[in-house]
């Protein structure tokens, strides 16, 4: 039976994809190798895979102790990470970019194991761009992050999502949620949330229920819950009987919460994006503005040019300015409709089989 090692980790945007090839490859022996600190143990021990630990961070920014730390740090987890290989034998790796992936996909190189990459960004990471050369397959989320990759054998798969985003309509789903069959909004920050939408958003959801009937599912990130339902018990102290609003820190369905929405206001990491575009909803987007490259914004921009999204600056995001966007929206079907085709129009449902075959392939 062949055997795969599966890379990536941190947040949820290289982790998810790295589990839906996963799933894909389901009837070989799979490996995944991430931080044992990091979510994606948590998520990999649920999916039930085997879990091969190492101590890996981000590469400091700037000159100086902590970059030499790094440096040594990142030497051992190659070490540990050919010590794997060795003992496990893959036949190839593959890896979904950021600082995680990297021993694993260098320890390949060393070891003369075939390896595949995925990134997922508009502009892709440093580990992408400094290491694709030497992969045996690059496969790309935009088509305009081609050409900051040097490697011939270049793939533009889109994000690998989960097969239900196809097959869920959005009365299944919204039923599974409990709601009625009625406009929708969905407010997330990302897999740790993001308190500047949380703070804007706590304003706008009593308007937003009670004078235009929208529902609200609200994913508030673990860190942030407490704060979100503090503040909101100042401001809406009735939202608990509101029947419009889910508040939870964390859904782990969120193919449910998006099929279940018509409008997302979100970061703008690339799989969120995807996974927008695969269940055909319109959005706003408030780019991360602390993303290595600025990859949010390029994310967001890249939509906007494709009219599928809107998007505000995080340091321009206010009460005010958030419910004039969204009611925009909201007030205009047309507009809607137009965002959520466009949004569509975008999505790639095969990217995970094509994936699976390039994989095969080397």
């Amino acid at each position: 039976m062949k055997k795969f090692f599966i890379t990536g980790g941190g947040t949820g945007g290289h982790i998810y994809p790295a589990i839906a090839v996963a799933d894909a490859l389901k009837d070989y022996e799979i490996y995944y190798v991430g931080n044992p600190k990091n979510l994606e143990f948590e998520i990999v021990s649920k999916k039930g895979y085997n879990f091969l630990g190492v101590d890996i961070s981000g590469m400091p920014r700037t000159f100086g102790l902590k970059l030499f730390k790094w440096i040594f740090q990142l030497c051992f987890a190659i070490l540990k990470c050919c010590g794997y290989i060795s003992k496990y034998k893959p036949d190839a790796v593959f890896g979904t970019g950021g600082y995680v992936s990297a021993p694993a996909l260098l320890a390949a190189k060393i070891m003369n194991v075939p390896f595949m990459m995925h990134d997922c960004d508009a502009q892709p990471g440093l580990v992408t761009r400094k290491i694709a050369p030497y992969a045996s397959c690059v496969s790309l989320a935009f088509d305009c992050a081609e050409k900051y990759v040097k490697n011939k054998n270049c793939h533009i798969n889109g994000n690998p999502i989960r097969a239900e985003f196809q097959t869920l309509s959005k009365s299944n789903a919204r039923e599974r949620l409990g709601l009625e069959n009625k406009l929708t909004l969905c407010i997330m920050g990302g897999s740790q949330g993001a308190r500047s939408i949380n703070d804007a958003s706590i304003h706008v959801l009593k308007q937003l229920s009670k004078e235009f009937d929208t529902q609200i599912i609200f994913q508030t990130g673990k860190k942030n819950f407490g704060t979100v339902i503090e503040q909101l018990l100042k401001i809406y102290p009735e939202y608990e009987t509101d029947k419009n609003i889910i508040i939870k820190p964390y859904f782990d369905d969120m193919v449910t919460v998006l099929k279940a929405s018509d409008i997302a206001l979100s970061r703008s990491g690339s799989l969120s994006i995807s996974e927008i575009c695969a269940s055909g909803i319109a959005s706003v987007f408030v780019p991360y503005p602390y993303a290595a490259a600025d990859h949010q914004r390029k994310n967001a921009r890249y939509m906007l040019e494709k009219n599928a999204a809107l998007y505000i600056e995080d340091d321009e995001l206010n009460p005010a300015k958030l419910l004039n966007v969204l009611t925009l929206i909201i007030a205009d079907k047309t507009k809607l409709a137009e965002l959520q085709n466009s949004a569509l129009s975008l999505a790639k449902f095969d990217g995970v089989q094509r994936i699976v075959e390039q994989l095969l392939n080397i």
